[in-house]
């Protein structure tokens, strides 16, 4: 829906840049350890996701009237995948680079789906859900649920472990959009002058 706005609105205005930047970063983390695994379905998952994301990222730059801010994180996170390479494939030795690279992927994981929770703090103090997006709970429930018993399956804890608190944090969401209805919230109406 993000990609949508700024194509017809020609615009990021109230579109935030950090999310895309981070999923690519995530999504090019992760298809490393699939290829350095062997495992298919991790890699084209995250192969796409990580075409889309920078879809959205150069989307995002064509229309950002600051160019040179969006331009700098872009670097710093080539900067970072290099230098992750580099780490990766020079400094760890080949015995321990999955477990490297799965244990870097899994906290990068956990920090994403716990990001929110500013987010959840801010929809308790407010009791309004404004700022949570269903479609995005619903796509997050459905892909962390997936991920976590794709992990199971394999028996592969660096898939599994980072996928709960995406299920935990979709599940309190769900319960906020219970607690705080969206036609609960009282609708903001000028003051007297």
């Amino acid at each position: 829906s993000d990609l949508r706005q700024m194509l017809a609105t020609k615009s990021v205005e109230n579109i935030q840049f950090l999310p895309f930047l981070t999923t690519d970063a995530n999504n090019l983390s992760w298809l490393g350890y699939g290829c350095l695994k062997g495992d298919g379905t991790v890699i084209t998952v995250n192969a796409i996701g990580a075409a889309l994301q920078t879809l959205y990222i150069l989307v995002y730059l064509y229309y950002s009237p600051a160019k040179r801010p969006v331009l700098l994180q872009v670097l710093l996170l080539l900067a970072v995948v290099v230098t992750g390479c580099g780490y990766f494939t020079i400094l760890v030795d080949t015995g321990t680079r999955l477990t490297h690279l799965g244990l870097f992927c899994s906290v990068f994981t956990i920090s994403m789906y716990l990001s929110p929770l500013a987010d959840l703090a801010k929809v308790v103090r407010s009791k309004s859900t404004r700022c949570l997006s269903f479609p995005l709970t619903v796509t997050t429930l459905v892909a962390s649920s997936s991920w976590t018993l794709y992990g199971l399956q394999l028996h592969d804890p660096y898939i599994t472990v980072p996928n709960v608190p995406g299920i935990v944090t979709s599940l309190v969401r769900f319960w906020l959009f219970q607690r705080y209805r969206p036609e609960q919230d009282k609708p903001y109406s000028p003051l007297p002058a």
